[in-house]
């Protein structure tokens, strides 16, 4: 093959994102220099932190540049270039997703094991998004066993893995919140002991239902009336772990929610933003515990596929209207 194909920001959005935001361009397949690998991308993630990039604002990760390749996570087979411990052939991790070829420092490559687990999983259970989940729960918001913990967005790649583990490590009661009735019948399946639909009615109420004694963890991936009501809801001492707020990513207007912050200074509640790459010591930890509970067969994970290059900006859009279980990627 000598043509790539890369997906590239076209221009930046204005609420929600459409597809004339992206452009699909063809390029040469690179060649590597030294300390360089040439990557053939099998998986790419498409994740909603994505979509604060498409904005040219400062935060914590830079802008995607307009008319350059997007990127994010992804993985590969090396086709050509050498480093240390990495020949082609093998399968690696690295950040250079949104293309069929990428160039590769082998700095930011990591070499995984296909023979393990499926390569896929690299991206979503066994990755940042197990990570990120497992991170949140038991080192930012410190769940201890016994406590009512709940999970919004708990259909998505984390939210799931989240409420597994909670069961896992002693929870006395997981409760999700999803975007539809069959979401809330998976969330069930993977042993929530509540599961709502947040179409149903106000969220402080379903909340309300499914925990009466109130929580102890609250771990925010969408925002808004989500946090507003686990506020409304937590005992004191309660902990939230923000993760995302997938809610407002679209809004060009500030949100009106929560509005019941002072209740956080009575209760004394802990409400803390965090980011995975800040837990990054805890990766073995992570992949020996989590691989295990997956050869034991007590977690189980979700994935949403959506087929080739042309198809990752409908990937990316379809993860913002929540149409996928689990976690979503692009298979190259």
């Amino acid at each position: 093959m000598t043509v790539n194909r890369e997906i590239h920001l076209a221009s930046r959005p204005q609420g929600w994102p459409t597809t004339e935001n992206f452009r699909l361009v063809e390029t040469e397949v690179p060649t590597p220099g030294p300390g360089q690998l040439v990557v053939r991308n099998q998986f790419m993630s498409v994740d909603p932190y994505m979509r604060g990039r498409m904005n040219d604002v400062k935060s914590y990760a830079p802008p995607f540049a307009l008319d350059a390749p997007l990127d994010g996570g992804a993985l590969g087979e090396v086709v050509a270039g050498e480093a240390d411990g990495i020949a082609p052939g093998d399968t690696v991790l690295h950040g250079l997703g949104w293309r069929e070829y990428a160039l590769v420092d082998a700095r930011g490559a990591r070499k995984v094991d296909p023979d393990l687990a499926p390569v896929s999983t690299y991206l979503g259970v066994l990755g940042m998004t197990g990570l990120t989940a497992y991170a949140g729960l038991l080192d930012v918001a410190a769940m201890k066993p016994g406590e009512t913990v709940f999970v919004s967005g708990a259909a998505g790649a984390v939210g799931g893995m989240v409420g597994q583990i909670a069961k896992l490590r002693g929870a006395g009661r997981v409760v999700g919140s999803a975007g539809s009735a069959a979401k809330v019948e998976r969330l069930e399946e993977l042993g929530f002991d509540a599961a709502f639909d947040y179409h149903d009615g106000p969220v402080r109420d379903s909340l309300r239902a499914a925990a009466p004694d109130g929580i102890d963890v609250y771990f925010d991936n969408v925002g808004g009336d989500h946090l507003e009501a686990a506020i409304g809801a937590m005992r004191l001492h309660g902990r939230a772990a923000i993760c995302g707020m997938i809610a407002q990513y679209n809004d060009s207007e500030p949100p009106a929610a929560p509005r019941n912050l002072a209740l956080v200074i009575g209760k004394r509640l802990t409400l803390r933003g965090f980011l995975v790459s800040d837990h990054d010591h805890l990766r073995g930890r992570f992949v020996q515990e989590v691989a295990g509970w997956l050869h034991e067969g007590k977690l189980s994970y979700d994935e949403t596929v959506v087929d080739g290059i042309t198809r990752a900006p409908e990937a990316f859009l379809g993860l913002l209207r929540g149409e996928n279980l689990g976690k979503m990627l692009v298979r190259l």
